[in-house]
């Protein structure tokens, strides 16, 4: 059918659409309501479109054409869980501060910790309170994603790490950012300040 064939070409030209967007595509290529979970089923099974949770999806081929771009999948990690921001592991790797190889995206949000296997990856987010959700910024480029400072992200890391920083002393810091195999020493000096800033309130003298 016509109709199907032009559905799944415009759904192709888009990062990502929920269901929502489906509906309203089909409806204004007078495709019937009741036949679009149908094709929906359809598309997923040849994986023409692959879903990252219920009710949002990306194209297959969107994807293949994509997959290697790594401001990509940052981005499909800021729109499956809102508001969330990339950190820790992946941030760190983003800058160039671990060699460790990542095998998920790993993010920062306000809604409970939860990980996501979808075929195109894997995303894993921990939950932080309201007055931590900070010192992130827009990366802009190809695709645009939220991603925390060097800093933070090593703040982050640590505060998951070590339960909040739980009988953490000041001295065990470098200690455990060594055992991590993180390259502090690369950071700029303003960052590794404000990472020494950030844990003051937390760790014992």
């Amino acid at each position: 059918m016509k109709s199907k064939s032009n559905l799944i070409e415009q759904l192709k030209a888009l990062p990502h659409f929920s269901k929502n967007t489906v509906f309203q595509l089909a409806d204004q290529l007078g495709l019937k309501k009741s036949t679009i979970n149908t094709y929906v089923s359809r598309f997923l099974k040849r994986r023409e479109i692959l879903a990252l949770k219920n009710g949002l999806y990306i194209s297959g081929d969107f994807f293949e054409k994509n997959k290697s771009e790594i401001s990509y999948l940052y981005y499909l990690a800021n729109i499956l869980r809102k508001p969330s921001y990339i950190s820790s592991w992946t941030a760190l790797q983003y800058y160039n501060l671990t060699t460790e190889v990542i095998r998920s995206v790993t993010s920062v949000s306000l809604k409970v910790t939860r990980d996501y296997e979808t075929k195109a990856g894997t995303f894993s987010y921990q939950s932080i309170k309201k007055e931590l959700f900070s010192d992130y910024s827009l990366m802009e480029g190809k695709f645009n994603f939220f991603i925390a400072s060097p800093s933070k992200a090593l703040f982050d890391l640590l505060y998951f790490r070590t339960r909040q920083f739980r009988g953490v002393r000041r001295n065990e810091i470098p200690k455990i950012i060594n055992e991590l195999r993180i390259d502090f020493e690369e950071m700029e000096i303003s960052e590794q300040q404000k990472f020494n800033d950030m844990i003051k309130a937390y760790v014992y003298e």
